[in-house]
């Protein structure tokens, strides 16, 4: 089967975009891909010479299958750009594989995609996959099922994104009908909750928390790593939606992951503590006051 479709989103940071397209050419797979680029337009004049250098910068791309490049005149945001590409690309070729510029793959990240995406296909309860590990725990099997979407490195099918609803309110009220959203925060240990209220009453625009809170309310299920193939190298101040700091590192798996159908389907309960584990530890009280105190101590005052 000719590997799923490559869905990359760039804007302005040419340097990060060129660290990705290095990692992914460095995956045999990416020779017999198809590298779709959504390039969204400057959100002013100060961003137009940047996101110029990144409309140059992909345009001089090789190595894949081929090469697409959309390039808004207007800025779309992330949300709205993520929304609308990864409908299209579906539409067209039944599933995709979707990356951000800030992301660096591993090695072998495409082989491990595509064959989650073939071993999965038609199954389905299981909407997403998710190549990312940044808990670290020692205690996660190499592959996984869980009630979480991840957005660093992710594919999913045709089937699946037809679930999504971008109605952050219908979502909230049947999450609080159902009174599910204690589970959906891990137990309490991270706000997701409050980030999809945030989403409703627009003090951010994220898609990634309603496609998480849609395929929760459906019971259905994330196939996830316990060895990284994807490292967020955003974490810098640069982009949108990613401040300073290590607390969502990877390290990287640089060997092949196998990829086994797990049986039956159904959420893996273990995986499930270790994430509420994970961000009860980096999201508690006192885990925010140290964190704090050490942007103060460095002058990073802004974030």
């Amino acid at each position: 089967m000719e590997p799923a479709p490559i869905l990359l989103f760039v804007y302005n940071r040419v340097g990060h975009t060129r660290d990705l397209i290095e990692s992914l050419r460095r995956n045999d797979e990416a020779a017999d891909s198809r590298l779709i680029i959504y390039c969204d337009g400057p959100k002013d004049e100060k961003d137009q010479a940047a996101v110029n250098e990144v409309r140059e910068f992909v345009h001089t791309i090789q190595g894949f299958l081929s090469v697409e490049i959309i390039e808004s005149e207007y800025n779309q945001g992330l949300a709205n750009s993520v929304i609308a590409g990864v409908t299209q690309v579906v539409n067209n070729y039944g599933r995709v594989i979707v990356l951000e510029d800030d992301l660096i793959v591993a090695p072998y990240f495409l082989r491990f995609m595509n064959e989650a995406l073939t071993i999965y296909e038609n199954e389905p309860r299981v909407g997403h996959i998710q190549a990312c590990d940044f808990t670290k725990d020692p205690s996660l099997p190499s592959t996984f099922l869980i009630k979480w979407t991840g957005s660093w490195g992710w594919a999913t099918w045709k089937r699946a994104w037809q679930l999504f609803n971008p109605d952050g309110a219908q979502l909230l009220h049947e999450l609080e009908q159902r009174k599910l959203t204690r589970q959906f925060d891990f137990n309490g240990n991270y706000p997701f909750t409050r980030m999809l209220r945030r989403q409703i009453a627009g003090q951010n625009n994220s898609w990634a928390i309603r496609w998480n809170a849609s395929l929760f309310l459906k019971d259905v299920l994330s196939l996830n790593v316990g060895r990284s193939l994807v490292n967020n190298n955003g974490f810098d101040g640069s982009g949108t939606n990613c401040g300073s700091g290590d607390l969502y590192q990877s390290n990287l798996w640089l060997e092949p992951l196998p990829v086994e159908k797990i049986q039956p389907i159904e959420e893996n309960k273990e995986a499930r503590e270790a994430f509420a584990r994970y961000y009860h530890k980096t999201n508690g009280f006192w885990a925010k006051v140290r964190r704090r105190l050490k942007r103060t101590i460095r002058g990073d005052f802004g974030r």
